[in-house]
């Protein structure tokens, strides 16, 4: 028989280990994972890969009577014990805002300090409205406010639960393309500021790329990868085909700003790049994404271009790509083919991938393991 009393707290390693099997009439859901203990998790996948039932599973809105939940040493459900949901310590937001139409933002926000456990008030009121940018908005009821100014608000009146985990349902999916762009960034400040592992679910590869640290992807109810976000972007195999999306993602620094030609210069490892101006401030961290359409490759270093950056690359892979007509190849800035440590070299360096048409490949005598110049125009660096 369950117990629906909440156990004590368990010193174990940090991070969520998580295993789930569930069976439906049309889908079965089967995973067991071991995620990070901070910044944020994606789960990605297409519609109907598992990835809601997954994170329902985690809220503990859907049981699974065998499955193992253990949050930073605390055990959430095992196959004798379950928390209920109500007595999770998470903050949950779904795809639409789901605000008491009744209560103003205010109230809305209120209600959440009222549910929040006493003894725990690691995010303040003030910090909460501050990071979303809602102060102007406290008066207003939900009918006042824009699709995205009625997420903002869900998010803070989830993170004043005080929760000890964060779960995210394609929070921007009903949002327009604007208003999805108006609140990444509070979403970034949300990762950057608070010491709260996130969970997000999401079906489009640019959010993932931009917010997240990890990325599980889900495919016909299984997790067919589980990694950091850089090398799971960067594989030939990737489970899902990606088209125009396939690219790496890598941090980097600034490290110049040329405000004649509103360009900024970063820092990666293995080498530089330039891109647009943003704002950054020198010294700053920024995440930079290079989609492989926008990379092209040639044998000798041409100065007689448009493009900005031309940077020594050695040809780590060569897989297959979606049409027969191209290839990926898997680049690594930053190291010659002096060696046979390809671990090493990846550690120093940064990972690229690059679409071709099979004939420039023939045309160049593409293999692994043979010096390349990859070509990166500023303008397609995002």
């Amino acid at each position: 028989m369950i117990n629906n009393l909440p156990l004590p707290k368990q010193i174990t390693r940090p991070g969520i280990d998580a295993r789930f099997a569930l069976s439906f009439a049309d889908f079965t859901l089967d995973v067991d994972l071991q995620l990070p203990a901070q910044g944020v998790t994606a789960l990605f996948g297409h519609s109907g890969s598992g990835k809601t039932s997954l994170l329902r599973c985690i809220a503990g809105l859907q049981k699974s009577h065998n499955g193992l939940l253990r949050v930073n040493g605390e055990l959430w459900q095992s196959e004798s014990s379950f928390v209920p949901t109500h007595k999770r310590p998470i903050g949950y937001v779904f795809q639409e805002a789901s605000l008491f139409n009744h209560l103003s933002a205010e109230g809305n926000l209120h209600y959440a300090l009222k549910r929040a456990p006493k003894a725990h008030t690691d995010i303040q009121y003030d910090h909460a409205i501050e990071l979303l940018g809602i102060e102007h908005l406290l008066k207003r009821h939900p009918e006042q406010l824009s699709g995205g100014e009625r997420q903002r608000v869900a998010i803070a009146r989830a993170l004043l639960i005080q929760p000890k985990l964060l779960l995210m349902d394609e929070p921007l999916a009903a949002l327009d393309l604007q208003r999805k762009l108006e609140i990444l960034p509070y979403l970034e400040r949300i990762k950057r500021d608070l010491e709260l592992p996130i969970i997000y679910v999401s079906h489009a590869p640019d959010e993932v790329a931009r917010l997240a640290d990890y990325l599980v992807v889900m495919k016909e109810g299984r997790a067919v990868s589980s990694d950091t976000l850089s090398n799971a972007m960067t594989r030939i195999d990737f489970p899902i085909r990606l088209g125009e999306d396939a690219g790496a993602v890598i941090e980097g620094t600034v490290i110049e700003r040329d405000l004649e030609w509103q360009l900024a210069r970063v820092s990666i490892p293995g080498g530089e790049v330039w891109l647009r101006d943003g704002g950054n401030a020198i010294h700053s961290q920024v995440r930079i994404r290079v989609l492989a359409r926008d990379i092209s490759l040639s044998k000798t270093q041409h100065e007689d271009t448009s493009i900005t950056n031309i940077l020594p690359a050695h040809v780590l892979d060569i897989g297959e790509d979606e049409h027969d007509g191209s290839l990926l190849v898997k680049l690594l800035i930053g190291a010659k083919g002096n060696g046979n440590d390809e671990v090493e070299k990846e550690a120093n360096g940064s990972v690229l991938l690059s679409r071709v048409s099979r004939r420039s490949a023939h045309n160049l005598e593409l293999k692994t393991g043979m010096d390349i110049w990859a070509q990166i125009k500023s303008i397609a660096v995002i």
